[in-house]
């Protein structure tokens, strides 16, 4: 990457970074990549898909593919202490996932085929809402509207040798969603409980029931039910409780299965309900699929990654949290990408964290690579 290029990128970065906005509300956030975009990659097709939008470059190329490459640009209900210039101006909101410097690299490299060209048609993705699970379910229609063969994205990772591409054919994340369960009974004076119709037992018996639902060998992979918060009446001693809420976390290794367990927990609950004269609700809430590589792509990644003489390793296993590119990859090959930020970084999602800027022209040069840019 040019130096010159290199300064706007960082330059680019540190302003996102400097005034994050969370998901769902990125809108100065786009405004900014929309504009770096017309302002230094002139060539490049617009397409503003109100909250995500798109840039795309047209090979010459007859033979030319059409590989997509997506980046996230939303920030975290965190609040950033990191001592810079660049630390965030918005009370409680940071950019600690990183996504600054993801949508800093794809406006980079987009810069960068808009003045070299490249062998294939190149679709860059800035998508929203990736930390509530909202935005890659809306933003992965552009596989089928463009006709895309293959798509990439990338993450930074902490806690890993710096500048190793790490990579895993199959589950990269699991899939995982919040269920919200609400129960309403009637309510009743304290010394008479037989009179109301209490959710406090329906709700034990749900949690208490989890362990046995997710027991090991039940299913294939990884599942998990976690407690998040229960909620059942109000601090009122003479009065027996009437309204109750559970919430719980859902997470498996393989989708198929997360939906299994939703289905057991969902028939308890109404079982329960039925049981003890409650009306019953289900709500979900930050739904993730499984974001699963496919071999072919993550092949690509590793000549690639060959050519450049770029060190790779495979991954043995998976991450359990969760990740929204799964969705551009339900019926497209494409791979996620890992690059370490070195072993001593700073954690995501923590008051620390800040994304390094030297890792932007490293994950472009890999996307150009994948993307067939010319020399």
């Amino acid at each position: 990457m040019k130096d010159e290029l290199y300064q706007k990128a960082v330059e680019l970065r540190h302003t996102l970074h400097q005034h994050p906005e969370l998901s769902n509300e990125e809108v100065e956030t786009k405004r900014r990549l929309i504009d770096f975009i017309k302002e230094n990659a002139p060539g490049l097709e617009l397409y503003d898909r109100g909250k995500w939008f798109y840039a795309a470059y047209r090979s010459d190329n007859p033979q030319a593919k059409t590989i997509a490459f997506r980046a996230d640009f939303d920030a975290l209900p965190v609040e950033d202490e990191i001592d810079a210039p660049w630390r965030s101006v918005v009370a409680g909101v940071g950019h600690k996932c990183g996504h600054d410097g993801h949508a800093a690299t794809l406006a980079a490299f987009a810069v960068e085929i808009n003045e070299a060209g490249a062998d294939n048609n190149v679709i860059f993705v800035f998508q929203h809402a990736e930390e509530i699970g909202d935005g890659g379910k809306y933003c992965c229609v552009v596989m089928e509207e463009e006709k895309v063969d293959e798509v990439y994205a990338y993450h930074n990772c902490e806690g890993m040798e710096k500048d190793l591409v790490v990579i895993r054919p199959g589950i990269n994340n699991c899939a995982s969603e919040g269920m919200e369960i609400s129960f309403v009974g009637a309510p009743s004076h304290a010394s008479q409980p037989e009179h109301g119709r209490n959710p406090a037992l329906a709700v034990c018996n749900i949690v208490t029931a989890i362990p046995e639902m997710i027991a090991p060998g039940r299913y294939e992979g990884l599942v998990l039910c976690t407690v998040i918060q229960i909620d059942v009446g109000e601090r009122a001693f003479g009065c027996s409780a009437s309204k109750g809420k559970l919430l719980l976390t859902l997470r498996a290794e393989n989708e198929p299965e997360l939906d299994a367990l939703q289905k057991e927990i969902e028939d308890l609950a109404t079982a329960q309900a039925q049981q003890y004269g409650l009306e019953i609700d289900f709500s979900y809430h930050d739904v993730f699929p499984e974001t699963r590589s496919w071999p072919e792509a993550v092949d690509r990644v590793k000549e690639a990654c060959d050519v450049l003489g770029q060190k790779w390793h495979e991954w043995e296993s998976f991450e359990r949290g969760s990740e929204d590119f799964g969705y551009f990859m339900k019926n497209t090959p494409g791979a996620y990408i890992l690059i370490g930020n070195g072993e001593d970084s700073p954690s995501a999602h923590t008051v620390a964290f800040d994304y390094p800027d030297d890792q932007i022209p490293q994950a472009a040069r890999l996307f150009g690579q994948l993307a067939g840019i010319r020399p």
